[in-house]
């Protein structure tokens, strides 16, 4: 399918449009939307958060006499009742003449019937313009809707010789304060941050977004991530910092009988507890992440010692990985970033670099596996 360079640049305008909800749209998706007539922009908006508008109904607002107009949206317009209206109803009903739609909505409510229904009033749809980049700002909603799992992403903070902490444990600061800075704008993305006990006990962590919407240049409130401890005996403490934070904890642990006993102290302190199989002698990380999947986490991120992050990248759950390397040695005694076994060359784990950029002092890489992983 030809599209025009106009046609290009709407929606590349609603691609923008679509960022301003990356933080706050969960857990449905980041969508934006631009209205055009006769080549102008007549209104737009994106995705509010769960209950509000979504970015087809925004736009619409805008504009004042929407018929014969052309709609570009970046995620197929929703074709269900949910906590609001089908926009395609809305858009129908709003007499517009085409609809340019980035991609399709991999949800078994909506996939291709949106598309059937404008299609059947009589308007005129075209599919699959800038269809990477919508597909790439929400990752995580497709992913769970067409895998059911969320989209993993490691974050770890490591010297230059890939050290995360001494041998002691001592790990604050690795990076500088521009990093950490960093590092909150990634947790504002995603639906839940999952530690281990292990840094818990250590660190006892708040594992908060210390970032305003202000900081962020987004108009709606940000939510606080679900904050999720994997603790497979159930040592954490009802006294633990997050507990006493806003927003949920959820700790996932194993199903026995010590486990049970304790749970109800942490209940009590304003946790959840979650009781989910073993794989080997730890929670099965793979049914850990089915669980958030059915609590609607689009994408979660890790924050954890060399343990648990070398067990998502063990067990083939990652999707992406962003380290932040600070310009220090800590020697050959500290803690490495992963414990992984791999024992010959051949039998390395693949990254390809996705984005290289200086943060501060530091250098934050993003990384994905490859296909093949």
């Amino acid at each position: 399918m030809i599209f025009s360079i106009r046609d290009r640049e709407m929606m590349a305008r609603a691609l923008v449009m679509a960022a301003k909800g990356q933080f706050t749209s969960a857990p449905n998706p980041a969508v934006g939307c631009v209205i055009s007539l006769d080549g102008n922009i007549v209104g737009e908006g994106y995705t509010k958060p769960a209950g509000g508008n979504h970015a087809e109904i925004e736009a619409l607002n805008m504009v004042n006499d929407p018929i014969g107009c052309s709609v570009y949206v970046t995620l197929e317009p929703c074709s269900h009742q949910g906590r609001t209206a089908p926009c395609v109803d809305a858009l129908i009903a709003a007499g517009v003449a085409r609809v340019v739609i980035a991609c399709e909505d991999p949800n078994p409510e909506v996939c291709g019937q949106g598309i059937q229904l404008l299609k059947e009033a009589g308007i005129d749809v075209e599919c699959g313009l800038l269809e990477d980049q919508a597909r790439a700002l929400n990752r995580g909603f497709i992913k769970r809707h067409e895998h059911g799992l969320p989209w993993v992403l490691v974050k770890m903070a490591a010297s230059i010789d890939g050290r995360t902490a001494m041998a002691s444990g001592q790990s604050q600061w690795v990076t500088t304060p521009a990093s950490r800075q960093d590092v909150q704008k990634l947790r504002a993305k995603n639906c839940a941050i999952i530690t281990g006990i292990g840094t818990q006990l250590m660190d006892d962590p708040s594992l908060t977004v210390r970032i305003t919407s202000e900081q962020l240049g987004v108009e709606d409130e940000l939510q606080q991530p679900l904050r999720v401890v994997v603790d497979s005996q159930l040592q954490m403490q009802s006294s633990a910092r997050m507990l006493t934070q806003l927003g949920n904890t959820l700790i996932a642990t194993l199903d026995g009988k010590s486990q049970r006993e304790k749970s109800a102290a942490l209940v009590a302190a304003g946790a959840e507890v979650v009781f989910l199989p073993a794989h080997g002698e730890y929670v099965d990380l793979y049914a850990l992440l089915k669980e958030l999947a059915e609590r609607q986490c689009n994408s979660v991120m890790v924050e954890a010692g060399a343990g648990l992050a070398g067990g998502f990248i063990a067990e083939g759950l990652l999707d992406e990985l962003v380290c932040y390397w600070a310009p220090k040695l800590f020697g050959s005694d500290a803690r490495p970033m992963f414990n992984l076994p791999i024992n010959t060359i051949d039998a390395h784990l693949a990254l390809s670099i996705q984005d290289i950029r200086q943060i501060g002092e530091d250098l934050r890489i993003t990384m994905y596996p490859d296909k093949d992983y």
